[in-house]
C-alpha cells in the first residue's frame, strides 16, 4: 500500500454539480494511479508475471505447429489469449479484493467515505485504474506472443468489447468478494482459494478436454472470458455472444452482491 494521503490528493470539493463531480472522478483516478505507480515492487510483479508465464509457455510450446490438443491451434496461439485473460483476472479481481480488504481494515475506506467522494466516484476511479493496468498487461502479453510467431489479431472491436466487459465483471466480483472477507490477513488466502481452481478448470494453464469440466467451467466467468478472447485472437471469429452473456451475468451478480454487502467500516474484532 502506498503512504499517499487520499485527502491530500482529493482535497475539498463540492458534492453537487457536474463539473465538481467530474473533477472528483479525475482526482480519484489520479489517486489510484499515483498509489499504484509509487509502489515499484507491486508494479514490477503485476507486469512481469504474465510476461514470465507466456515466456515459459513459449519455451515449452514454442513453434507454429498446430495440434489437436490445442483445438487445432499452436500452443502459443492458444496461450496468448488465455494468459491475457489471466492477467486481467489478476489485476481486476485478485488485486482489487485484497486492496479493498486492506483499506477497509486500515480505516482508509471509512475516512474516504466522510470526504466529498461518493461511492460511484470511488469505484469509477478503481475501474479506470483496472482498465489501465489490464491494457498494459494485455499489450505486453500480445507483444511477447508476437515474438514467438503469434499473428496480431484482426477483430479488434470484439477484443476491446470483451476486455472492457471482462474488466468490469471481474472488478464487480472483486468488490463482492472483498465484502465477504472478514479481515485483511485472510484476503490473499480467500482470493487464491477461488482464483486458482477457477483458472485450472477454465483452461488457462492447459486445455481441458473433459466434457463435464468444460460444462461446469462454462457456467463460471473465466472459461467464457477465455473463449470470448480465443475467437478473435486466434480463430478469426468476431463477437462470442453466448460467452459475453455469461460474463455479463456474473458481472451483474457481482454488482448486486457488492451493492448489498459492501462495507466502508472494518468489522468489529
Amino acid at each position: 500500500m502506498s503512504s499517499l494521503s487520499t485527502t491530500a490528493v482529493l482535497g475539498p470539493g463540492p458534492r453537487t454539480g457536474l463539473r465538481g463531480r467530474l473533477k472528483l472522478v479525475v482526482h480519484q483516478i489520479r489517486y489510484e494511479q499515483l498509489s499504484f505507480w509509487r509502489n515499484p515492487q507491486s508494479v514490477s510483479f503485476t507486469f512481469a508475471l504474465p510476461v514470465m508465464v507466456i515466456v515459459i509457455f513459449g519455451a515449452v510450446f514454442g513453434g507454429e505447429q498446430q495440434d489437436s490438443f490445442f483445438y487445432g491451434l499452436s500452443g502459443m496461439q492458444y496461450f496468448t489469449p488465455t494468459v491475457a485473460a489471466l492477467s486481467v483476472l489478476g489485476a481486476c479481481y485478485g488485486q482489487l479484493a485484497v486492496t479493498l480488504s486492506i483499506r477497509r481494515q486500515n480505516g482508509i475506506l471509512k475516512r474516504l467515505h466522510a470526504t466529498p467522494v461518493s461511492a460511484w466516484t470511488y469505484f469509477l476511479g478503481l475501474l479506470a485504474h483496472c482498465v489501465a493496468v489490464s491494457v498494459i498487461d494485455v499489450v505486453l502479453v500480445i507483444g511477447t506472443g508476437a515474438l514467438y510467431g503469434v499473428a496480431l489479431p484482426t477483430h479488434w472491436a470484439a477484443i476491446v468489447v470483451t476486455l472492457l466487459l471482462g474488466v468490469a465483471s471481474f472488478c464487480a466480483l472483486g468488490v463482492a468478494v472483498s465484502s465477504l472477507i472478514s479481515n485483511s490477513e485472510a484476503a490473499s488466502s480467500v482470493v487464491q482459494f477461488i482464483q486458482f481452481p477457477l483458472l485450472f478448470i477454465s483452461g488457462n494453464y492447459f486445455p481441458i478436454h473433459s466434457g463435464l469440466l468444460n460444462s461446469i467451467a462454462g457456467l463460471l466467468p473465466m472459461r467464457p472470458f477465455n473463449q470470448a478472447l480465443l475467437g478473435p485472437f486466434a480463430q478469426h471469429t468476431g463477437f462470442q455472444w453466448h460467452q459475453l452473456g455469461v460474463l455479463l451475468a456474473w458481472g451483474t451478480i457481482g454488482t448486486l452482491i457488492a451493492v448489498r454487502r459492501f462495507r466502508w467500516d472494518p468489522r468489529p474484532e
